[in-house]
């Protein structure tokens, strides 16, 4: 049975190219996931705050390996990508990164977390309007997505300062640890007016956004 609308983004739109390294602001970039990130990554999966909203946690270096060596393979796959939020030192503080990446419709769904002393700075605000950005322009995605608890109050406040449109909620979509969550929703198009978010000035008061959102919790 044929489609009757072309697809918006061609096979090997993400595949042909390697995957970039992205500037957010000086001192802070995204890079590809490397294996000897894995300790810094399982560490970050040791925090209370993230196992809450993530749902998951790792329980060994292999586990942590695994984690960091899958993203490769998504991305040649394009079925999602991840990238490591990076200080000067080129330490991962954080990640941000496409879930369900579909090329047919150009759209995907966005995640990110931060380990415990890289918040209250600005740098999920920063990565989330760096992929973004990245995204609108050279991706060629067209939507943006994500989901967040309605009890994540920090998620919600990262979505708004990159320009995430609040669409609505979702009644107990999700189920976390305590039982059924409503899920908000949250979008940001390509078609968007570039507003004062795209100028991120590295200040407010930021904390840990939902690791995963909607389908790509566990990632």
């Amino acid at each position: 049975m044929p489609l009757l609308v072309a697809p918006a983004l061609p096979a090997g739109s993400f595949a042909a190219r390697e995957q970039p390294h992205l500037p957010v602001r000086p001192g802070l970039a995204l890079r590809p996931w490397r294996d000897d990130d894995a300790p810094v990554v399982r560490a970050a999966f040791d925090c209370p705050v993230i196992q809450r909203w993530h749902v998951r946690r790792l329980d060994s270096d292999d586990e942590a390996r695994s984690w960091t060596a899958r993203w490769a393979g998504r991305w040649r796959d394009e079925s999602a990508a991840s990238w490591a939020v990076v200080e000067a030192d080129d330490r991962p503080v954080g990640q941000v990164g496409l879930r369900d990446v579909l090329l047919t419709e150009a759209s995907a769904q966005v995640s990110y977390w931060l380990v415990p002393a890289a918040r209250g700075r600005g740098i999920a605000t920063g990565a989330l309007l760096a992929l973004a950005r990245w995204s609108f322009a050279r991706g060629g995605l067209h939507r943006l997505a994500l989901e967040h608890s309605t009890g994540n109050a920090a998620s919600c406040q990262v979505a708004a300062r990159a320009g995430f449109t609040e669409e609505g909620v979702a009644r107990e979509s999700v189920r976390h640890a305590d039982g059924w969550h409503d899920m908000h929703r949250h979008a940001r198009l390509a078609t968007s007016v570039e507003s004062g978010a795209d100028r991120d000035d590295g200040g407010g008061s930021v904390g840990v956004g939902d690791p995963d959102l909607g389908g790509g919790r566990g990632q």
